[in-house]
């Protein structure tokens, strides 16, 4: 390890008298452990001159491969660090309203539990969070994550279902397609921009989007489940949100072979650096939960 971290001091800094000062080394030590490495791979990879250092192309290409691999010991050594002593302190998380009291209440309960030093504050939004702005160690987003400098890990994914109230169905009948719920009242969600979302599926093997009508229409899950058992028209969302609703006969699933590809759910961290060991804890044991969940 010292050899490789004198050989990436050297080309970084430019010259061995750099790279010795950066590493708090002597020059001799530096020298050393060059050469030692050069004859443990058997091909020289630094030309040397009396004021500066330069990789050959096969030191360039060294270089490039054992950068990355050193910052991975560099965190793996630190993350072992951080795990002997008990998580303590703040932990911010924020995460979609009602997924925050379902999942994420119950996963904060038993981690205090387990770590009584740690605190918690939750900030339970449908909009997205500034993770690094706003100062959060992990934020739950339930959607396809577009590229982003944000660290990300996957804890699930959620089914997203339409269904309807028994007393519904024995009055308008059951659509057997997509295309028929134009023919349907439906229960629809506002989106932040005011428009009614549409309803998203998967037919032989390629996504179509539905525009529905209905006489109802809300911005809230809560009020949009109940409609549809009681009734306004069929509804659409996430199967956990009506899975009571679905185990007690309340409501029913249609359409179960158009249903569209599911929803990933992941955990955010800010990008710099490597998560503290409460927020990788806290990860953990959200992604135990959910995995027994059915989503």
């Amino acid at each position: 390890m010292e050899d490789i971290e004198a050989f990436l001091a050297v080309i970084e800094a430019g010259s061995q008298t750099a790279a010795a000062r950066r590493l708090g080394r002597s020059l001799q030590s530096v020298n050393r452990s060059l050469m030692t490495l050069e004859r443990s791979v058997g091909v020289e990879l630094v030309r040397r001159t009396t004021r500066r250092s330069f990789p050959t192309e096969a030191g360039l290409a060294f270089y490039r491969r054992v950068k990355p691999a050193l910052a991975e010991i560099t965190e793996a050594r630190l993350e072992a660090a951080s795990q002997r002593g008990e998580p303590s302190g703040l932990l911010r998380i924020a995460a979609p309203v009602q997924f925050a009291s379902a999942f994420v209440v119950p996963v904060i309960a038993d981690f205090i539990a387990r770590y009584p030093l740690i605190k918690a504050e939750l900030k339970a939004s449908d909009r997205a969070v500034d993770v690094v702005g706003d100062g959060f160690d992990v934020a739950v987003r339930i959607r396809d994550l577009p590229d982003s400098s944000l660290k990300a890990r996957r804890l699930g994914e959620i089914r997203t279902v339409v269904y309807g109230a028994p007393g519904y169905f024995a009055r308008y009948g059951r659509p057997d397609h997509p295309d028929a719920l134009t023919r349907h009242r439906c229960v629809r969600r506002i989106s932040s921009d005011g428009e009614p979302e549409l309803w998203r599926f998967q037919i032989d093997g390629e996504p179509k989007a539905v525009r529905v009508n209905g006489c109802f229409e809300s911005d809230n899950s809560a009020a949009l489940c109940a409609a549809a058992r009681d009734g306004l028209g069929l509804g659409y969302g996430p199967f956990w949100q009506i899975r009571d609703l679905f185990n007690e006969g309340t409501v029913e699933i249609v359409l179960e072979e158009f249903e569209a590809p599911r929803t990933p759910i992941h955990a955010v961290f800010p990008p710099s650096g490597m998560p503290a060991a409460k927020t990788r804890l806290f990860a953990d044991q959200l992604a135990t939960r959910l995995k027994h969940e059915r989503l």
